[in-house]
């Protein structure tokens, strides 16, 4: 079995895209649109955003509303790429358990994703 795709929920498919394309530097999916838009990774792997009616964003710490899920992106500097990303439109909640080995982020339609301290010296 094989990791081919994520999925996010999202009141604006085309806006999540690009934070995330931008962030990321994955490739706009050519038939994304406004009910649904993705980007794909060179071996394949597809990440989406799909427009839900009533979207409600994830409460984080709290879950008055659960995160559901959440992605980890390794980074060589913390400090650098938080900065970049809050740049890209990114939240940076409160609450932070343990900064100087992650930070949690939002993006801009509210899922909670973590920064993490690449230690094999390769970010993805």
């Amino acid at each position: 079995m094989k990791l081919a795709a994520i999925t996010l929920d999202c009141a604006d498919p085309l806006a999540l895209a690009a934070f995330y394309q931008q962030a990321t530097g994955l490739e706009p999916h050519p038939k994304s649109d406004a009910e649904f838009a993705g980007l794909t990774r060179g071996d394949g792997l597809f990440i989406g955003f799909q427009r839900v009616d009533g979207y409600r964003a994830p409460s984080w710490p709290d879950q008055t509303v659960p995160q559901q899920l959440h992605l980890d992106f390794a980074v060589a500097d913390l400090d650098a790429a938080e900065a970049e990303l809050l740049l890209l439109g990114a939240g940076r909640p409160d609450h932070q358990l343990d900064e100087a080995r992650w930070r949690v982020l939002t993006d801009p339609a509210g899922h909670p994703f973590c920064l993490v301290r690449d230690t094999a010296g390769q970010t993805s």
